[in-house]
C-alpha cells in the first residue's frame, strides 16, 4: 500500500516492525505543505499518516482517489476535515487513550508548578535570593495541592487519568462534561459532578480536558475567567485553541486569576512571534510552560503508533481499522 505521511519523516519507521514497513511504499511531506504540492507526490496514496495537529483539507481529499484512512498520529484530528473523508467513504482513525496518563501526568506537574510557584523559586535561587524567598513564605504561606478543590472540565481518558493522580494528593476533584457519568464511574475516581458555573466559582484550579470543537474554542474567554473563583489557576493540556490569549492575559494583569499552567497555546507551532508573548513580562511570570511534551512520553508514543500499524495491517488485509472516529462510514 502507498503511504502518505504529513509530518516529520522517520516517526513512523522508528515504531514499525522493519518487515512490516518494508511491505509499504511512502510519500513524506512536512507540515504546511501546500495541498498542490502533496498532490503532485501523493495523490495515488491508499493511506494518510497525519500529525495530530496536521491538516487534511477536502480538497486533498477529493483528489486522492485510492484514499481509504487518513490517521493522526496522535488523539488530536481537528485539522481533518471529517465530514469530507465521511461522503468519500474514507475512515479517519486516531490515537484514542494512547497517551491518557502520560498527559494526567503533566497536567498534574503543571498544578504543582502553579501552586508551590516553581518558576519563581527557581529563579529567585539561580539570583541567591533562596532565604528571602523563603522567610517571604513564612509570612504569606506557601499551598498545598491537598488543600485544592480541583474541577476537571471533560471527563473523558485524559480527566479520569487526571482524577485517578489527584486523589493521591487528597484533593477534592468535581467535574463537569456534556453528559453526567454514572454513579459507579463517580464513585470509581472519587469525584463529583458539578455544573460549570459552580465549578468555575468554586474550584482552586481548572483543567480543561475537552476537544476542540467550533463549540469549545476560546470556550475559555473573558466571561469564563470572571466566572472562576479569584486567586485560582487554569491548566490547560489539551489544545490552545480552547482558551483566548488575550482574555487570559486580562484575567492574569487584573489579578482576578493567580495564573496558568499551559501544555499547549493558540498558533503552535509557536514560534517568537507567537501572540501570547505579548501579554508581557508580569503575565508571563505567572505562568508555568511546557512545550505540549504531555502525549510524547515513550510509552505513549509505543501505544500510539502500535495502534496506526495495527489499523493499517487491518485494511492491508482487507478488513476495518480497529480505531475509527466517523463511524458513519462503517
Amino acid at each position: 500500500m502507498r503511504i502518505l505521511v504529513i509530518g516529520k519523516e522517520g516517526r513512523l519507521q522508528s515504531h514499525a516492525d522493519p518487515a512490516v514497513y518494508a511491505r509499504h511504499t511512502y510519500t513524506y511531506v512536512p507540515l504546511g505543505t501546500p495541498d498542490e504540492e502533496i498532490l503532485a507526490s501523493g495523490k495515488d496514496a491508499d493511506i494518510i499518516v497525519v500529525d495530530a495537529i496536521g491538516k487534511v483539507s477536502s480538497k486533498l481529499i477529493d483528489g486522492m482517489p485510492n484514499l481509504k484512512m487518513i490517521h493522526s498520529e496522535g488523539v488530536g484530528f481537528q485539522g481533518v476535515d471529517v465530514k469530507a473523508a465521511s461522503e468519500h467513504g474514507v475512515y479517519v482513525c486516531n490515537c484514542k487513550g494512547m497517551n491518557s496518563t502520560a498527559v494526567a501526568e503533566q497536567a498534574v506537574l503543571l498544578m504543582l508548578g502553579c501552586v508551590k510557584h516553581v518558576i519563581h523559586d527557581d529563579r529567585a535561587f539561580r539570583e541567591g535570593r533562596q532565604i528571602q524567598v523563603k522567610e517571604a513564605y513564612f509570612m504569606t504561606g506557601l499551598g498545598e495541592l491537598a488543600d485544592c478543590q480541583v474541577g476537571i472540565i471533560g471527563l473523558g481518558d485524559i480527566g479520569q487519568a487526571t482524577a485517578k493522580l489527584l486523589a493521591a494528593f487528597g484533593c477534592r476533584v468535581v467535574y463537569t462534561s456534556r453528559h453526567r457519568r454514572s454513579e459507579e464511574l463517580e464513585k470509581e475516581l472519587g469525584v463529583t459532578y458539578m455544573p460549570e458555573d459552580e465549578l468555575l466559582e468554586t474550584s482552586d484550579i481548572v483543567s480543561l480536558h475537552v476537544a476542540v470543537t467550533p463549540d469549545t474554542v476560546h470556550m475559555a474567554n473573558d466571561a469564563f475567567f470572571d466566572r472562576m473563583k479569584n486567586g485560582s489557576y487554569l491548566i490547560n493540556t489539551s489544545r490552545g485553541e480552547l482558551v483566548d490569549t488575550e482574555a487570559l492575559g486580562r484575567a492574569i494583569a487584573a489579578g482576578k486569576i493567580a495564573g496558568a499552567g499551559l501544555d499547549c497555546v493558540e498558533g503552535e507551532p509557536v514560534t517568537s512571534d507567537n501572540k501570547i508573548f505579548s501579554l508581557g513580562d508580569e503575565v508571563l511570570d505567572k505562568i508555568v510552560f511546557s512545550c505540549h511534551i504531555g502525549g510524547i512520553t515513550t510509552s505513549s508514543m509505543k501505544r500510539g503508533y502500535a495502534m496506526i500499524w495495527d489499523d493499517i495491517q487491518k485494511l492491508e488485509n482487507g478488513g476495518k481499522p480497529g480505531h475509527i472516529c466517523n463511524r458513519e462510514v462503517l
